[in-house]
């Protein structure tokens, strides 16, 4: 696994959410961009950044609060239209423009376990938690990137046989790879 790299307003916005984060005392494991950083290395620098955490219904709205409170654009209209998505949408703002966050409450047994399992690396000083490699090839193959999916399937660490059984279990046998 790579240390995370990110530039400019990303890596303001990454130390801010995981400040916001642990203020919150959420669980939390981060997806997208910030994981394929740690698993397939390159760098944060373009686009969202995604992240799953573990939190009760009331604690979406006080992460939205605290959040507007520390400079971050909350679009409360945007909260209530993701209400059924399980999601808080937040905007980081600084002097170079914005960084949209996508916090994904972890609200079924999958991703709760997906933050639960997680990998720690560290992104500058700061330890971050991103999906175990099998589940965020897991992520990859539901996206859809068979370049990122052959990649991390690829290493000899990877555990296929695990990957393979969680895919069937959750009722999605053709994306299994081959042993």
């Amino acid at each position: 696994m790579h240390p995370i790299l990110a530039t400019g307003r990303h890596a303001r916005a990454l130390r801010a959410l995981a400040d916001l984060l642990t203020r919150q005392k959420m669980a939390h494991a981060y997806v997208g961009s910030v994981a394929r950083a740690a698993w397939l290395g390159g760098e944060v620098a373009a686009g969202s950044i995604d992240v799953i955490a573990v939190m009760g219904p009331q604690q979406k709205n006080q992460l939205a609060m605290m959040a507007s409170n520390r400079g971050w654009r909350v679009d409360r209209e945007q909260i209530e239209q993701s209400e059924e998505l399980d999601l808080v949408p937040l905007n980081f703002i600084d002097e170079e423009g914005e960084v949209r966050v996508h916090v994904l409450v972890a609200s079924n047994a999958l991703y709760g376990r997906m933050v639960a399992t997680a990998r720690e690396t560290t992104f500058e000083e700061l330890a971050i938690r991103v999906p175990a490699a099998e589940d965020f090839a897991m992520l990859l193959a539901v996206s859809g990137d068979e370049v990122g999916l052959r990649s991390i399937t690829g290493d000899a660490a990877f555990d296929r046989h695990g990957y393979n059984e969680k895919l069937i279990s959750i009722g999605l046998p053709g994306l299994v790879v081959a042993e």
